[in-house]
């Protein structure tokens, strides 16, 4: 009997596992670097141990710590979460050396489903379809360019030992090959130390279902339902659900079972994933095989009822699995999003900073996954996801409707998200008729404006400046004070605009120019902001941090900065040609020199941040003045990179 399991993971799933493990009696351990000593998984923990600083070579990936800190606590079982050394066969037979159960599969499973190429040929001797490419041992750059020429356009490169998108790259000429190969060897590097790469004929628009799969050391596999993943940004997961609203119950079981037969195949322990392409005549070929828990495992939770690690955890002290083939039933449907901070506006560039204040949502079928509460800062050192938003209901259209409202109505101030992005997307037709593809986001959203840095109107503007009080003699703004006019200007992005408010009683009319907005304010007590807009009741929650005015209205959130009594600023930002660090990171190319000519789009610098390439890109036409960035520089977000100034001949030719 297992007695005290240590998480060696931080954020949502190691409190997700922790949770599930102290329900089952377990003690429990948690691991921290430096920067999580206050988080929400080390106060959840009986117990937990500092391993390191904040750079997770030095903490989150640093096996002998781990070892350490299991050794220490008498942990006798290690549960490695998803991410960081979740699949890494060397760490799991560490754990094994040293008397600790691994909940996860065994090291050989580990190391075969790691390799894209191995495992292709793999599951081509186990007869489940793959998709045609190059998987052979030599991968040099030269026969990679020439089997490409065997497989034809379009083509996917991949890292071989890659997930996530990381390493990944559609090419559909022969022109671009040569170029792509570089950055997916680049990439790939950065991301798992290894640059070994793979070719697939691309499947154009293609369904990415994946069946979740567990398996036990008594010989028993089943599959659990499937899950569709294709809503995809940068091949990065954006939105789950199941049941997939495109797959049959006959392509279900014919999934299931090659999924099943994949297991068995690598002589597989524990939960796993299986991913397929299926493409629009219901062709579905494998994918890859995750070995570990899946980020969007709770849709298959909330529809079958069950829970994976409490699976995992009965594998793991080598019990049978909890239910047969014949015994898992599926009910209803869930769809689960990953609110991140990041800006849609920016390019999703990741956010850092404080997070004054988060609270989810309440409401039948809804479910958090969350490591972050009120008060923590997102740091630059780990993924910025905040929480997995998850919505059951009986039908689709039920568990739609409600992860929109979920996400409209959950509070989260400081950091900018992808919240409204997400409930876009789920309110999207496209997606509401179940036709959403891999290529569905870049279709329906690349010409979004609404991605574009948000113009507040004068409804928000009025809402924000009914929260500040500017009471010329100390009266608040919604005094019964007699009549009277005060200007309060408010910043946002890089506009400033001015309102001149006129108060009498509880009514506020907001003139900005020729526009007029009136409102009638009811009531104002801890954050929130009753008012009468057009004769309609509606609440306002806010939250003032320093200068700045966050504000939640009208399934809409923003913020403002209150700059009526700061002298006048020049405008700088946008099109000044200062290019910036969009966020902390390293250098790991610079693409331009002092004297180049630029347009503006161009990119100038790759910065490599959270394991991903961001372009950085001129904002103006114009020539390289100076560059301040060198390959291999660490550098922080607002950072000035390179200067860009402009003169009459860049202007003629951009005026050709």
């Amino acid at each position: 009997m297992l007695k005290k399991l240590l998480i060696a993971n931080r954020g949502e799933i190691a409190v997700r596992v922790i949770r599930t493990a102290k329900a089952l009696g377990y003690r429990t351990v948690a691991v921290y670097s430096k920067a999580d000593a206050k988080a929400m998984h080390v106060e959840l923990a009986d117990e937990a141990v500092c391993i390191g600083p904040a750079q997770v070579s030095a903490s989150y990936l640093n096996s002998d710590a781990i070892l350490e800190a299991a050794r220490k606590t008498g942990a006798d079982c290690i549960h490695p979460g998803y991410g960081f050394l979740s699949e890494n066969a060397a760490f799991a037979n560490a754990c094994k050396d040293a008397g600790l159960v691994f909940v996860g599969p065994p090291a050989s499973a580990i190391e075969l489903m790691g390799s894209k190429r191995r495992s292709k040929i793999a599951m081509q001797e186990a007869g489940v379809p793959v998709v045609p490419g190059y998987e052979g041992n030599n991968a040099s750059d030269d026969e990679l360019i020439a089997a490409a020429k065997d497989i034809g356009y379009p083509l996917m490169i991949k890292a071989s030992a890659g997930g996530g998108g990381r390493g990944m790259r559609l090419v559909e000429s022969e022109s671009e090959l040569a170029d792509n190969i570089k950055r997916a060897r680049s990439e790939s590097k950065q991301a798992f130390g290894d640059d070994e790469l793979i070719l697939e004929k691309a499947v154009i628009e293609p369904r990415h279902v994946e069946i979740q799969v567990f398996a036990d050391s008594h010989g028993n596999a089943v599959y659990l339902g499937e899950r569709d993943c294709s809503v995809q940004r940068r091949h990065q997961k954006v939105v789950e659900e199941a049941p997939s609203p495109f797959v049959t119950p006959e392509l279900r079981q014919a999934m299931g079972e090659a999924a099943v037969k994949a297991a068995l195949a690598c002589h597989y322990e524990g939960a796993g994933t299986v991913e397929f392409l299926v493409d629009k005549h219901r062709n579905f070929y494998f994918l890859e095989m995750n070995t570990r828990l899946q980020v969007e495992h709770p849709v298959t939770e909330l529809i079958t009822g069950q829970d994976l690690v409490a699976w995992q955890l009965t594998v793991a002290e080598g019990r049978e699995l909890p239910l047969t083939q014949d015994e898992i039933q599926l009910n209803g449907h869930a769809i689960e999003v990953r609110l991140y901070a990041e800006d849609p506006a920016q390019g999703f560039t990741p956010q850092t900073g404080p997070l004054y204040a988060f609270e989810p949502a309440e409401g039948e079928g809804l479910r958090y996954d969350t490591g972050v509460r009120s008060g923590d800062s997102i740091t630059p050192h780990y993924d910025p996801m905040l929480a997995k938003v998850i919505a059951w209901g009986q039908n689709r259209d039920e568990a739609r409707r409600r992860l929109i409202r979920a996400l409209e109505d959950t509070r989260v101030f400081g950091v900018t998200t992808n919240r409204h992005f997400l409930s876009r997307i789920i309110a999207n037709d496209t997606f509401g008729a179940g036709e959403a593809t891999t290529a569905f986001l870049q279709q329906a959203f690349s010409d979004d404006p609404s991605l574009q840095p948000q113009t507040l109107d004068i409804r928000q503007l009025a809402l924000a400046a009914c929260v500040l009080d500017h009471g010329s003699s100390g009266q608040s703004a919604w005094s019964n004070a007699p009549a009277t006019m005060t200007p309060i200007k408010l910043e946002s992005g890089d506009t400033t605009v001015e309102l001149l408010v006129t108060r009498s009683g509880n009514r506020l009319t907001f003139n900005m120019g020729e526009t007029r907005h009136t409102l009638v304010l009811e009531s104002q007590r801890d954050g929130l902001l009753c008012i009468i807009d057009n004769g309609i009741r509606q609440t306002c929650q806010y939250h003032r941090q320093g200068d700045s005015l966050y504000l939640q209205a009208f399934g809409q959130s923003w913020s403002v900065r209150d700059v009526t009594h700061q002298p006048a600023q020049g405008a700088g930002g946008a099109g000044s040609g200062r290019i910036q660090a969009t966020m902390d990171g390293a250098i790991i190319d610079v693409l331009v020199e002092a004297g180049h000519s630029v347009r503006q789009g161009d990119t100038l610098v790759i910065l490599e941040a959270m394991k991903m390439e961001h372009p950085v890109k001129a904002d103006r036409d114009g020539v390289v003045g100076e560059v301040h960035a060198s390959k291999g520089d660490q550098v922080k977000r607002s950072q000035l990179l390179v200067e860009i100034t402009a003169n009459e001949t860049a202007e003629q030719e951009s005026n050709a």
